[in-house]
């Protein structure tokens, strides 16, 4: 039998013996204890007017429930509601007990989503709230580890934009439902039970097939409530489940309950601490694994990696959680390493994975939360929106991966979530664009990214994001000597300043300008104020604590400026640039034997990294071991095709003359180089010819200061010299007392 209550706007005299009826079957209603019915249907009066269309599909619904379950399954549906008011007394606490149902189904139309109706407010947005303090809660994990929501959404037209934004604001996620539309051109109705030309509908989709999605879908849900899965997959004992059999045995459990929970409390000083180890993870720590781009086309193949660091931008924003940086979860890319191994190496307790693809204006984003131990999915969500619905899709994927590891978001960072930096769709492609080439970190690639932030910007003149973008793609080019390095630093620091009027938070453009200031201008100041407050904004943007380090090591500062490496180790643990920045620091220090290990670990991160072979040679040399500094040397000559046929010499120099004989050697091979002044000062420096080392310095400062270091010269690292082992020589000497005094650092008139 199929339990649906109708109720009638009858005269209460009259309705008085059905009432009392019915009353007596909403004690036996649902399937489930202390729940008044499984079903809960919502509608707009308007939408069964016209043609009964609600109606129809209760009946056809109730017919498809009957076939799924073996048990009776209730249905609450007001067939006459007045516009949804269900009764003409006591509305509100006759709708509270009502709205206990197990699953509540709005039939979302063009006009349900109304905040000023009685079905949006006292039906939709309270059973919302309801669920969500039951004792189930409103999002239920099913048998195969996804997630369902107890509000089961039946779409019977496409929405204007606004009523989508509306109803996703109050789900806090994107609107997931079974449609019943028929479309075509120009028109958008609900699809009939049966349709004069189905062929004829774009949407493709039969009456009969998606009725039996609701009944399985119902069923489904309904399941995952009366056995709740654990999270490691195993399936717990039933613990809800029919009534007759709940109350036949109800003394028994009772006095099976009393007694173990004496046995609780005897034993739960000691169990409750190992349960509570068992259960998820303390600390939030995630990597957002690369995702797989399944698009057809070359065109899209930047697409999954936008996706990528899309999501690991949003989870940034989330204080609650510590998120590996995408350097380090890059080369995971096509990995067939298992979600524990991968959970091991990055030291992390969560995954996100999932696969992106675009076909035609259509974006389909595959994405899964997983914990990394047990590689037992929590939470999966496939989303299938229109290509202009992808720049509120980052948010609402943040949104759910907070609600189910439970973090508790500040007004602040709801805020930042929910942000968005453009609404032009076209001008966030490019964007993204943009950002897949600066992230090549090759020449070529910093130059296309140039072009596709300029066209963003074009877009969208407001997109503080896109001059964000131009500035770290312009200041990367300018320390690389890839762009004349003084025009390259004043356009990156005009994008940052632009980037920040328009978003003062933002902290990519913070950090830039924290480095334009540290690296361009010599402005220690206010490069360390932009810097820290960029870790302050965003603490797990690894980038504003490794850029925050660097000056912090350039002043002096070796103890502050290790913690601050750590941090961003602990964010990007395989990014070669930290990895080799860290060797440097401990070589500042005097720690060789932790340089030479960082060393190591940078170039098994990556082999072509020349910063850690350099860091090596020094260190060896520093630590007394020459001949291994002669063996790295050789091994960083035989990495490059220029220097390859070379680097047989270097043996012979070694075996002649021993070290010194190597850093002559180095001298007059580097020795016509205008852009190498700063390393012959140091390599005379290191040999004792404090006159030609001190030229040399002297030299590349005053080219430094005149601008006259551009194009195609090495990286500008003068200020290092402040702090560097390499210039202990020197440090009595009045000629590079005056050459620190020329740089402006903090704290010289101390020293």
């Amino acid at each position: 039998m199929y339990l649906v209550e109708l109720w009638f706007n009858f005269d209460n005299e009259i309705n008085r013996p059905l009432r009392v009826f019915l009353k007596f079957i909403k004690l036996m209603a649902s399937i489930i204890e202390g729940y008044n019915y499984d079903i809960f249907i919502s509608y707009r009066q308007k939408d069964n007017k016209y043609d009964g269309w609600v109606t129809e599909f209760v009946d056809n619904l109730k017919r498809e429930l009957e076939a799924t379950f073996k048990e009776e399954i209730s249905v609450y549906f007001d067939i006459n509601p007045n516009d949804g008011i269900l009764e003409t007394h006591d509305v509100n606490a006759s709708l509270k007990e009502k709205l206990k149902c197990l699953i509540f189904i709005p039939i979302i139309s063009q006009t349900y989503c109304d905040s000023k109706s009685f079905a949006w407010q006292n039906e939709f947005v309270a059973f919302n709230r309801i669920a969500k303090e039951d004792r189930f809660g409103r999002d239920i994990r099913l048998a195969g580890g996804n997630v369902a929501g107890r509000i089961l959404p039946i779409k019977i037209h496409d929405l204007d934009p606004e009523d989508k934004i509306l109803i996703e604001n109050e789900l806090g996620a994107l609107l997931r439902s079974i449609d019943f539309i028929y479309k075509s051109p120009g028109v958008n109705r609900p699809l009939r039970a049966d349709e004069d030309h189905p062929q004829d509908n774009l949407n493709k989709t039969y009456y009969r097939d998606q009725i039996n999605k609701v009944a399985n879908a119902v069923k489904e849900i309904i399941s995952a409530i009366r056995r709740p899965v654990k999270q490691d997959g195993k399936v717990l004992k039933e613990i809800v489940g029919d009534k007759s059999v709940m109350q036949g045995n109800l003394k028994s459990k009772i006095l099976t309950g009393t007694f173990f929970v004496l046995i609780l409390i005897a034993m739960g000083y000691f169990l409750i601490p190992k349960l509570i180890r068992r259960s998820e993870p303390s600390v939030k720590s995630i990597a957002v694994l690369p995702f797989e781009n399944m698009s057809d086309d070359d065109e899209h193949a930047w697409l999954g990696d936008a996706m990528t660091d899309e999501i690991i931008t949003q989870l940034y924003k989330i204080k609650e959680f510590i998120i590996r940086s995408r350097t380090s979860v890059m080369q995971y890319k096509g990995t067939s390493k298992t979600s524990p191994a991968i959970g091991k190496e990055l030291k992390v307790n969560y995954l996100i994975e999932g696969s992106a693809q675009r076909i035609e204006d259509q974006i389909k984003i595959r994405v899964q939360l997983i914990n990394a131990a047990t590689d037992y999915q929590l939470w999966g969500e496939t989303f299938e929106i229109g290509w202009k619905d992808i720049i509120t899709l980052q948010s609402v994927i943040a949104r759910q991966i907070a609600d189910h590891l439970k973090a508790v978001l500040s007004p602040e960072e709801k805020e930042l979530i929910e942000k968005s930096q453009t609404k032009n769709s076209e001008a966030y492609k490019l964007y993204l664009q943009g950002r897949f080439f600066w992230n090549n970190r090759t020449r070529e690639g910093l130059k296309k990214s140039l072009e596709y932030f300029e066209k963003s910007i074009s877009m969208d003149p407001d997109y503080a994001l896109a001059y964000a973008g131009l500035a770290d793609s312009y200041c990367i080019l300018a320390w690389w000597g890839w762009f004349p390095r003084a025009e390259g630093y004043t356009r990156a620091k005009e994008y940052s300043l632009k980037a920040l009027d328009i978003d003062k938070n933002l902290v990519e453009a913070h950090t830039t300008l924290g480095d334009i200031f540290c690296w361009g201008d010599w402005n220690w100041e206010d490069a360390m104020k932009e810097l820290k407050l960029a870790t302050e904004l965003n603490p797990n943007y690894a980038t504003a604590h490794q850029y925050y380090s660097e000056i912090l090591d350039i002043i002096g500062e070796n103890d502050e400026a290790r913690k601050q490496i750590n941090l961003a180790l602990e964010l990007d643990p395989f990014s070669p640039a930290m990895n080799g920045t860290s060797a440097l620091y401990y070589y500042d220090q005097h720690k060789y034997k932790e340089s030479l290990d960082a060393c190591r670990k940078t170039m098994e991160i990556n082999p072509d990294y020349i910063g850690a072979y350099w860091t090596s040679f020094y260190t060896y040399i520093k630590s007394g071991q020459d001949s291994e500094a002669a063996e790295i040397l050789q091994q960083l000559m035989l990495r490059d095709t220029l220097t390859m046929k070379i680097s047989g010499i270097l043996k012979e120099v070694y075996d002649k003359s021993g070290i010194n004989g190597i850093l002559n050697w180095l001298i007059g091979w580097q020795k016509m180089n205008p852009a190498a002044d700063l390393y012959l000062a140091k390599w005379y420096a290191m040999l004792g010819r404090k006159g030609e080392a001190l030229d040399r310095l002297e030299k590349a400062l005053g080219d430094r200061l005149s601008e006259t270091s551009g194009i195609n010269s090495l990286p500008d690292e003068i200020p290092r010299i402040y702090n560097s082992p390499d210039y202990e020589t020197l440090r009595s000497e009045s000629r590079f007392l005056a050459i620190i005094r020329k740089l402006g650092l903090p704290g010289y008139s101390n020293n």
